[in-house]
């Protein structure tokens, strides 16, 4: 099965929780102090929201999410074959979870994540290897930027995020 992915970054937590609680009907699946999840299955999507926004709210990503390797597969093929960017992870953590996922970015910069979730960690992300530090930053502000970060990856050196437009639209 797939199931679409959403994850949106959000400045109160609690307020969030209980307004898409209510919107969905049920309790989040999995709450920690930075993130909860929502695993509904009409419509089949995994919803994400958590505080990791480094200031920004909004979209942060989409994606699709699979249930075996696969139509992981299938999908990185499928992005291959279409010459789409793509930016393979393999085997990584986030989002309390080990997974193994690639990326792909639309024309407006918006990335979709496409993963399978391998299994369960108590922490939003593991740790990079030891020495493996980017390029002129120092181990320290590696480890900083690596607890506050979210997941998703940075086009032209910057996280990619969706603002919420605070005044109303004429659009749909």
């Amino acid at each position: 099965m797939k199931r679409f992915h959403v994850h949106v970054h959000v400045d109160d937590l609690a307020r969030n929780i209980d307004f898409y609680s209510k919107m969905f009907g049920t309790a989040p699946a999995r709450v920690e102090t930075d993130y909860a999840k929502w695993m509904l299955d009409d419509p089949a999507v995994n919803f994400a929201i958590s505080t990791r926004g480094h200031g920004h709210t909004g979209v942060d990503h989409l994606g699709i999410q699979v249930d075996n390797d696969a139509d992981l597969l299938a999908l990185k093929t499928q992005a291959q074959a279409a010459d789409l960017s793509l930016i393979d992870e393999g085997a990584t953590t986030c989002c309390y979870a080990r997974s193994d996922k690639h990326w792909v970015i639309d024309p407006q910069g918006l990335p979709w994540e496409h993963f399978q979730t391998l299994g369960s960690i108590p922490v939003f992300r593991e740790e990079a290897p030891a020495g493996q530090v980017a390029v002129g930053a120092t181990v320290e502000a590696e480890q900083a930027a690596q607890a506050n970060a979210c997941c998703t990856p940075k086009v032209s050196g910057k996280p990619i995020g969706i603002p919420v437009k605070s005044t109303p639209s004429k659009c749909c």
